[in-house]
């Protein structure tokens, strides 16, 4: 691969060591440069040969630095990653169940390693050759994050519709073999999974520890959007109980066995049987974040801990709050509101049901922007001060809601200002509004 050097960063490793802007970098330590993971993998070391291009001519240059320190170069498209698709037909695909005519990015499968190396996406290896599989091992990508849902060769083969995707624990042995970490992600579906098979597949898992780190048990989502797909039914109280008393044992085995628990339920299935949250140590400092365990907690963790810090006194006038919630977190954020909000602030939690994706989805961050304002009526907001929004709801650049609205119109169209809440942080000061 050859990589034309856009800029070069003022006073660095790299024009120190004579590099120009236009140079073609060809290879380093003689091994060619596929993308940005070799690039940074090849250029952590204190001592490093580049071959370069320069006017048509071949050099070499020799750079010694400090490990990790960056040569401060940079390239245009040729070094950019272009995400990898997915091969697989899950049999519980969100993206499969999505209504048609939304913006493009969402209908995106991607499953490429390296974004799970880079930003924690979760992969399935079932596109991975022999070359590449042995590029993961030689960069010594870790941790990587893995879609397991079964460790059953012919079951995994029937819920992904991939004839490849039986070859899971011999790939997982290799990456222990070879020091590479991973977490995993269970998205279980009621008698498909679950059950005896849910067991195995944790007890498959905790052989492959330490390199194996954390397991997500996460229920499957189902939408209304499910025509010509796969019969398949959601948890409901009964359902999800029973599937948190069976991996207790599992659980309390491996806190005395290894010192974790390993394997952490997802807020949902706690949500849907109205138990209690585990505590916040329980998580263990929240390794499973993204996959929505813990979320409920550390939320209520950090407005306590904003409480704790809060040295201003407040002299604001009486204010009236309204808060969106999805169906299940509604509870939850009662009594969050009722423990953390300053006496001279009312706040009303009003659930909003999802019907764009169908009522079986309940979580707040696949609300759209129609929902909340088909269902806040003029009695609902009268006398509030501001509408409170988590910021789960809008895309990476807070714009756009799930059914595009943006976020522009969406304030347009209400009577009182918006607030885009971060964190538990965020909210403790906006019930303050500050």
């Amino acid at each position: 691969m050859r990589h034309v050097i856009t800029d070069i960063q003022e006073g660095s490793v790299a024009q120190l060591n004579g590099l120009l802007v236009q140079d073609v970098l060809l290879k380093i330590d003689g091994e060619d440069v596929l993308d940005t993971i070799d690039y940074q993998s090849l250029t952590a070391k204190a001592r490093l040969e580049l071959t370069i291009e320069r006017d048509g001519t071949v050099k070499t240059i020799g750079i010694r630095k400090e490990d990790w320190q960056p040569l401060g170069l940079r390239f245009g498209e040729s070094m950019a990653l272009r995400p990898k698709t997915c091969r697989n037909n899950c049999v519980f695909c969100f993206i499969d169940q999505m209504p048609p005519n939304m913006r493009p990015s969402l209908y995106l499968k991607d499953d490429d390693w390296r974004f799970s190396l880079m930003m924690g996406n979760y992969i399935t290896l079932t596109n991975i050759d022999e070359t590449e599989f042995e590029r993961i091992v030689k960069r010594q990508a870790s941790p990587l994050y893995i879609s397991v849902h079964t460790t059953d060769p012919a079951l995994r083969r029937r819920m992904m519709n991939n004839k490849n995707a039986g070859e899971l624990l011999p790939r997982l042995r290799r990456l222990k073999d070879a020091g590479i970490r991973f977490h995993c992600q269970i998205v279980c579906c009621p008698g498909v999974n679950d059950g005896d098979a849910l067991m195995r597949t944790l007890e498959d898992l905790l052989s492959l520890t330490p390199a194996a780190l954390s397991v997500a048990v996460v229920p499957v989502g189902l939408t209304k959007f499910r025509q010509g797909l796969p019969k398949l039914m959601p948890y409901d109280a009964r359902t999800a109980q029973s599937l948190l008393r069976q991996i207790e044992p599992f659980q309390m085995h491996c806190l005395d066995t290894i010192g974790t628990s390993f394997a952490f339920a997802s807020d949902e299935l706690y949500c849907l049987t109205g138990e209690e949250l585990p505590p916040a140590a329980w998580y263990e400092g929240y390794p499973q974040i993204e996959n929505g365990v813990g979320l409920l907690r550390q939320f209520e963790e950090q407005m306590r801990q904003a409480s704790e810090d809060d040295t201003e006194i407040s002299h604001t006038e009486a204010r009236t709050y309204v808060v969106v919630s999805g169906v299940l977190a509604a509870p939850y954020m009662r009594q969050y509101c009722d423990a953390c909000a300053p006496d001279n602030a009312a706040v009303r939690v009003e659930t909003i049901v999802n019907r764009f994706f169908g009522e079986t989805v309940t979580v707040t961050g696949l609300l759209t922007g129609g929902d909340v304002l088909a269902q806040l009526s003029p009695a609902l907001l009268n006398g509030a001060d501001a509408l409170l929004i988590s910021r789960n709801m809008l895309n990476h650049d807070r714009e756009l809601f799930l059914d595009d609205m943006t976020l522009q119109e969406f304030e347009s169209r209400l009577p009182l200002p918006v607030r885009v809440v971060d964190d538990g942080f965020d909210f403790y000061n906006a019930l303050r509004n500050r």
